[in-house]
């Protein structure tokens, strides 16, 4: 870790205080999961949670206090402690990963194969797009997404391609939040004149505005109810990617993301 503070190249060695600090504070996570794994198990009592899980009953009460807080808990007046619905909605959002990734992964194959390029499928998470799935290019061409890793929103073909049925104030909106390191890439007229452009074709580019050697072409995704749930992509080097094939490319990235969209109940009208 690198002190902002000190000269370029001097490590910073985490102070006895900061150690503490973090070692609390995994503590904390770690009695709160126990505390959790506790209430899934039918246990719903105050002073038995604290029992089983070693704490004392004020510590006990004090993270159960913020869990409630965040609904990862809820409490009964005449059942006592139960999960809560921030949990539901976790497991329903980590089961339908699960299944998209599965009925997903075999068109994503076909893609790849098609392309010979990196091929990558994505779901909106905030600001950034977290990648579910990644088929690795056929050619000599190294992508540095990983499956589970994240990268922007705004400045990735599969993170623009989630945003194209939103409004033109949440795209400014997301411009207006981007790192000023991000937004030094494209201008905010620049920027919003594209996802017009995207918007209107239903497909989105990456022209270097993530990594300034690697071009996408991306197509939104969606389920039965036309929402856009996720994104596919095709990725590679601009040695491989000249604007006429990415042109091309188009076409056939929305194929397959009409394909997936078919599997998951869309229905174009």
């Amino acid at each position: 870790m690198i002190d902002q503070g000190h000269r370029s190249g001097e490590a910073h060695w985490p102070t006895p205080e900061e150690k503490k600090s973090k070692t609390q504070a995994s503590q904390t996570l770690l009695r709160g999961l126990d505390i959790i794994d506790a209430v899934a198990s039918g246990i719903d009592d105050l002073s038995e949670i604290a029992k089983v899980t070693g704490m004392t009953y004020s510590t006990a009460h004090r993270i159960l206090s913020a869990l409630q807080q965040r609904h990862y808990i809820r409490r009964e007046p005449d059942q006592g402690y139960r999960l809560g619905h921030a949990l539901l909605g976790l497991g329903y959002q980590a089961q339908a990963q699960i299944d998209l990734v599965t009925l997903a992964k075999p068109l994503l194959v076909d893609l790849a194969r098609q392309t010979s390029d990196t091929v990558h499928l994505g779901m909106p998470s905030q600001d950034s797009v977290v990648y579910l799935e990644k088929i690795s290019s056929r050619r000599p061409v190294e992508i540095s997404s990983r499956v589970g890793g994240n990268k922007p929103l705004f400045s990735t073909g599969i993170g623009k391609a989630l945003l194209l049925d939103q409004t033109e104030e949440q795209w400014l909106a997301l411009y207006d939040r981007s790192p000023a390191n991000l937004q030094a890439i494209c201008d905010r007229d620049k920027w919003l004149q594209m996802m017009r452009h995207y918007a209107q074709g239903g497909y989105a580019f990456d022209l270097g505005e993530d990594e300034s050697t690697i071009r996408c072409v991306a197509a939104p995704i969606r389920d039965g109810r036309n929402h856009i749930v996720a994104a596919a992509s095709v990725s590679s080097t601009v040695e491989y990617m000249p604007p006429g094939r990415m042109q091309q490319l188009v076409a056939t990235v929305q194929e397959t993301a009409l394909k997936i969209s078919t599997v998951l109940g869309y229905r174009a009208v």
